[in-house]
Parts: structure tokens; C-alpha cells; sequence
């Protein structure tokens, strides 16, 4: 994420998403990332946020990179969690083979529909081959803001879906949901987790 707009906002609302997210815990889709990686797995969350998965995960005996391009975001998962966390842009992603598990839960969508291609092609080459992705996005069309100004990119099933397979990827499963994001908004969503 480079949209500067995006970054103040959850610059200046960190402690309102930590509020939420203590809210929505816990997370089926994370389980099931979970039990697809082996034992001492090596993750990356991308677009941590406050941290919360991140800690989760490396209590569950992972080695995790934390990044997110929020100094705020970075700020409170270092310090509410203790977690290894450092602040990066989806353009700073440049591993190759290092991650057993790559978890990009409602992070993408602030990346701009232009530059997905391009993003996923860095995470698949990030991951070790049968690695395992999660990519969560809400469903839609276009790219628009939302009441606080926060930059969002929208997919339908089939968008996500073929333009993972042109990064590389293999869909394994798709679940679908809805829910109410920071601004208050209700939104339709999907999680897909994929190969590498």
C-alpha cells in the first residue's frame, strides 16, 4: 500500500482497528492456514495491522515477518504484542522462496487494481513451492474510497481467482462473508487460500 491517504487514516485510527479486531476474534480462516503449514513454518503476515494475528501465529510456533505500511499499525503491534514488526509497502516484498505461508487478510485491497498483477507475481516468487497463500478482499467492482477516505480495490470470484492463476497460484478453497469495516460500512467479502 503507497496511497498516503490511506496510511493517515490508519495512522490516526490505529486504537479504533484494535478496538475492532478485539471484537471480531476469532478467525476460522486463520485455523485453517494454520493446519496447512508444517511445523516451524516461516510466515509472512502482510499488512499486519495491529498485530494480533501476527502474535497469534508466532505463539503457534511460527517464525513470522510482520510488515505493514502504517507507522501507527507498526507502532501498537511492537508494542501491544512484542512482536518483530517493520513497516513496508507492498512494493518492498521482494523474497524468493523464503515463506512457507503467505496471510494477506484485507490487505490487498488498498493496493490499486494496476499494480495487482505485479503484487502477486512477488508473492508467489516469495513463497517456497506448495506454499500456501490467504488473500482476503471484498467482493465488488472498480476502485472507489470510502467514508474516511481510505483507498479500496473491489474483485469479483472469477477476477481474484484468474489473476492468481496468471501469478502462478492454484485455488484451493473460496468462503464467502460480509461484515462492518472502520468507517461503519457493511461490505460482502471473499477469502481464498491458494498453492504457490
Amino acid at each position: 500500500m503507497t496511497d498516503p491517504t490511506t496510511i493517515a487514516v490508519y495512522d490516526a485510527k490505529f486504537t479504533d482497528y484494535v478496538d475492532m479486531e478485539e471484537s471480531e476474534w476469532r478467525n476460522p480462516s486463520l485455523d485453517r492456514f494454520v493446519e496447512m503449514l508444517p511445523k516451524g513454518a516461516h510466515v509472512l503476515d502482510l499488512g499486519c495491522g495491529p498485530g494480533k494475528t501476527a502474535a497469534f501465529l508466532q505463539k503457534a510456533g511460527f517464525t513470522v515477518d510482520a510488515t505493514d505500511a502504517s507507522v501507527g499499525m507498526v507502532k501498537v503491534a511492537a508494542e501491544k504484542y512484542g512482536i518483530p514488526v517493520r513497516r513496508a509497502t507492498f512494493d518492498d516484498i521482494t523474497a524468493q522462496a523464503e515463506y512457507d505461508g503467505i496471510w494477506a487478510n484485507f490487505s490487498l485491497l488498498h493496493a490499486p487494481k494496476s499494480r495487482m498483477p505485479s503484487h502477486l507475481t512477488a508473492l508467489h516468487k516469495a513463497l517456497k513451492p506448495d506454499g500456501v497463500f490467504h488473500i482476503g478482499m471484498k467482493l465488488g467492482t472498480g476502485e472507489h474510497r470510502d467514508r474516511l477516505e481510505r483507498f479500496y480495490a473491489y474483485y469479483s470470484q472469477t477476477e481474484l481467482e484468474d489473476l492468481l492463476t496468471d501469478a502462478g497460484f492454484h485455488t484451493l478453497n473460496a468462503t464467502f462473508g460480509s461484515g462492518t469495516g472502520l468507517d461503519g460500512s457493511h461490505s460482502d467479502w471473499i477469502v481464498i487460500t491458494a498453492h504457490a
